[in-house]
C-alpha cells in the first residue's frame, strides 16, 4: 500500500505535512518565498505537493540529520544543514540501501547548504531565525517563526525524545544546552517538531528540560527498559498537560544508563 501524506493547515501560510504517521515536515510561506522544515522520509514526492500549496520559490531546511527528516530531499535542488551533521547525514545517503533506492528511482541527492545559529531565512513578512541546540545530534537547530511565534524544533524537544543513540550528548551537557535556549518560551507560543500531528504549548520545553533534570539527579526509581533497534535503553517519564489527563508513556526521554 502506497504511504499517504496528510496535511493540515496550523496557521494562514503554515502547513504540517505528516508522511504516513512516521516523520513531519512543514512548508512557511511569506510574501516572497516558502520554506519547507525537514523533508521526511521521501515516501511522496514532496516537491509535487508543495506546489499544490504554494508558487513561491523554496528553500529547504533539515533540522538535523537522521534519515526521517532529509531523505525527501530527493525531490528539491539543495537543502541547508548545520554542518556539525554532514557527516551523520551523508552515512545515511551514502548507504548502500539508499543509493539502490535512488538509482532504482532516477533520484539524485542534492547538495547540502551550511546553515549556523543567528542566520534570518527572511520569506518576506516572515522571518525564520535559527537557534543551535545539540543534544539528538551535534547539529540540532531550532527555528523560530518569529512574527507567528512558532517554534520548530525537529526531533530536539518533542515527546518521545530519543537520547540514546551514539553521538547524542550525556544528559549533563544536553541540560546546558536547554538553559541556553529557555529564553525562548518567551518568544514562542506553540512547538511543531518533528513528529507532530498538531501543535504543542511551549511549556513543553521546561517540562522537557524537567525532565532531563530529574535524570540528572538521579531521580529515575520510576525508569523502565526502552527496547530500540540498538539494544536495551532506559526510558524516563517526564510530565506535561493537565494532571488529569497525563499518561508517562506519551512524554518519555530515552538515555544510556552510562551517559549521564
Amino acid at each position: 500500500m502506497e504511504k499517504q501524506l496528510f496535511i493540515k493547515a496550523i496557521r494562514p501560510g503554515i502547513w504540517l505535512m505528516d508522511e504516513a504517521h512516521e516523520a513531519t515536515g512543514y512548508l512557511v510561506e511569506g510574501e516572497k518565498r516558502a520554506c519547507v522544515i525537514d523533508t521526511m522520509n521521501g515516501y511522496c514526492d514532496l516537491s509535487r505537493a508543495v506546489r499544490e500549496l504554494t508558487d513561491k520559490p523554496v528553500t529547504v531546511v533539515n533540522t538535523h540529520g537522521h534519515p526521517d527528516h532529509i531523505f525527501g530531499n530527493v525531490y528539491f535542488g539543495e537543502a541547508f544543514l548545520h554542518p556539525a551533521d554532514m557527516a551523520l547525514a551523508s552515512s545515511f545517503l551514502d548507504s548502500p540501501e539508499f543509493r539502490k533506492i535512488c538509482e532504482e528511482k532516477g533520484w539524485t541527492v542534492p547538495p547540502f547548504q551550511s546553515i549556523l545559529p543567528g542566520e534570518i531565512i527572511d520569506l518576506g513578512g516572515r522571518t525564520l531565525e535559527v537557534f543551535g541546540l545539540p543534544g539528538h545530534t551535534p547539529g540540532g537547530i531550532l527555528l523560530l517563526l518569529r512574527e507567528d511565534r512558532v517554534l520548530f524544533t525537529g526531533d530536539s524537544v518533542n515527546h518521545h525524545l530519543w537520547m540514546q543513540l551514539d553521538g547524542c550528548l550525556p544528559m549533563r551537557s544536553f541540560a546546558r544546552e536547554l538553559d541556553r535556549v529557555m529564553f525562548l518560551e518567551e518568544r514562542a507560543d506553540i512547538i511543531l517538531h518533528g513528529h507532530a500531528r498538531d501543535a504543542d504549548d511551549i511549556s513543553l520545553l521546561r517540562c522537557l528540560r524537567q525532565g532531563v533534570e530529574e535524570i540528572c539527579r538521579g531521580q529515575t526509581e520510576q525508569d523502565s527498559p526502552y527496547p530500540w533497534f540498538g539494544g536495551i535503553a532506559r526510558q524516563h517519564p517526564f510530565r506535561y498537560g493537565p494532571e488529569e489527563t497525563w499518561q508517562p508513556a506519551d512524554h518519555v526521554i530515552c538515555y544510556q544508563a552510562d551517559n549521564i
